[in-house]
């Protein structure tokens, strides 16, 4: 991700403050613990990540230093300036001129008599460590072993050789060599705990994106994915009809960077079947009672509801938008490759393949998230709508389709539950509608439920304010009376 995006995404990230999570409910984000598209965590707040495993600490933004270990090298330098200056004050205790203490501790220097050597070996920790883990960048444990290990031998030699009987106030030196132990140990701990797992962690699931400098021009087509580049084998179909009086003269048939399949009579079946059931399933979920108010910003809400138990919660958006419903619908279904245009969330979006003039199969791959520390998911889904007395309905649901088939994506594929869009008229108002959007997914992978949770709520949000922007650019281009 660039700079503007990681500034994006902790403005998103920072607008609110959540503290607490009920079980039962997704509170407002004044009471969530802490958490953009469906397909991403772009807005997932750094302060629930950080109560909830610092999920962003190991990750290296445009490859500097990790969070974690900035904070590692940080911390060796207190080891150095910690132990000097408890040195000096020992020394200026003992009621000497500080040039003559320095002499006798340093330039005669005796290793029964002076603790200059505990400073010493502070200082070559703070060497070593800053040249191997800060400079050298490296990710093992070998370097922190041996400093510490090297630390541990002298100070219980010091002990011994050390000439306590000579002192008046041992326990400001017992002290200083105590001090050297436990942060030697401290700086081992944190590394060997906390440093190198999130960094491992965050080098796992980050990938590349396509907006670095380093990353190769035809991004896509080394990653197997389906590009504008590759030669195109599709077949020609007929395209679907639009509506009547349709405000765009658009080709609404397959894309042609996918395969053509030529599915069979049975497989068409199936799929329109599918389809049914997800616009079948979808309005059962619109009708139930059970919906309970997450948040609300103006007349935009977002509820969530949990068919089951143990099932993952779903969400749905209730907006009032700025456009009559069949220009909305057109956008939504028909003007799929156009999305990433305006939701930042998405990286690419197409139409696969056509099953009939109600039923289609589209695919779309999301952008990193969480400021890189979510990495892309892609979504294959199976899209069908119909017409209602007072506008449209358009359910989907994750299917599968050979030209898309796991071999040909190396990024998480991400799964879609049945959803909705529901575009109803107004009739007190034909230039504007009611948008609901019933959100039903599942990003695989290891997340907390809890953040994910939090970050579709905020997400809904940001999508609904970036349609509200694309439809005031169609009113000012005229494409929207």
């Amino acid at each position: 991700m660039t700079e503007q995006e990681y500034r994006y995404a902790a403005d998103q990230l920072l607008q609110s403050n959540s503290h607490e999570s009920n079980s039962q409910n997704v509170q407002s984000p004044t009471e969530i613990s802490h958490s953009h598209s469906i397909n991403t965590l772009a807005s997932i707040r750094p302060e629930y990540i950080l109560s909830s495993g610092d999920y962003f600490a190991g990750v290296r933004p445009n490859g500097r230093m990790s969070n974690v270990r900035r904070f590692f090298c940080l911390f060796v330098t207190f080891d150095l300036t910690f132990i000097s200056l408890m040195w000096l004050i020992i020394i200026m205790i003992n009621g000497e001129n500080i040039v003559d203490a320095l002499t006798n501790q340093v330039v005669h220097y005796d290793i029964h008599k002076s603790l200059f050597d505990i400073v010493l070996l502070a200082g070559c920790r703070f060497i070593l460590l800053i040249l191997f883990y800060a400079i050298c960048y490296i990710h093992h444990w070998i370097i922190i072993a041996l400093t510490t290990t090297c630390t541990c031998v002298f100070l219980i030699s010091k002990v011994f050789v050390y000439d306590w009987h000579a002192t008046e106030q041992q326990v400001f030196q017992v002290l200083l060599v105590l001090t050297s132990f436990v942060l030697s140990w401290g700086e081992t701990w944190f590394l060997d705990y906390r440093v190198l797992p999130q960094e491992l962690q965050a080098s796992q699931i980050v990938i590349q994106s396509p907006e670095s400098e380093r990353a190769p021009l035809i991004n896509r087509f080394v990653r197997g994915l389906p590009s504008m580049y590759t030669e195109s084998i599709g077949n020609f179909y007929s395209p679907l009809q639009s509506a009547t009086n349709s405000m765009y003269h658009f080709d609404v048939g397959p894309s042609d960077r996918f395969p053509a399949v030529n599915f069979t009579a049975a497989e068409i079946s199936n799929y329109v079947s599918q389809g049914e059931t997800a616009m079948r399933e979808s309005q059962e979920f619109l009708n139930s009672p059970n919906w309970k108010k997450s948040k609300a910003e103006g007349d935009d809400i977002v509820e969530w509801l949990q068919p089951a138990p143990k099932a993952r919660k779903i969400f749905k958006l209730t907006s009032v938008v700025n456009i009559p419903p069949k220009y909305l619908f057109e956008e939504l279904f028909y003007r799929v490759e156009t999305m990433p245009e305006w939701n930042p969330a998405l990286m690419e979006s197409y139409r696969v393949q056509v099953i009939d003039e109600h039923t289609d199969i589209s695919y779309q791959i999301s952008a990193n998230g969480a400021r890189g520390a979510v990495s892309s998911r892609d979504f294959i889904n199976l899209r069908q709508w119909k017409r209602l007395e007072d506008g449209y309905a358009i359910a989907s649901v994750s299917t599968s389709h050979p030209s898309l088939n796991d071999k040909n994506v190396k990024c998480i594929r991400g799964e879609n539950g049945v959803g909705c869009w529901m575009i109803r008229a107004i009739p007190t108002d034909p230039n504007s509608c009611v948008f609901v959007w019933v959100l039903n997914t599942d990003l695989k992978g290891w997340i907390n439920s809890t953040i994910l949770e939090v970050a579709f709520v905020n997400m809904m949000f940001d999508y609904i304010k970036n349609l509200r922007k694309y439809i005031t650019k169609l009113r000012q281009t005229g494409r929207i009376l």
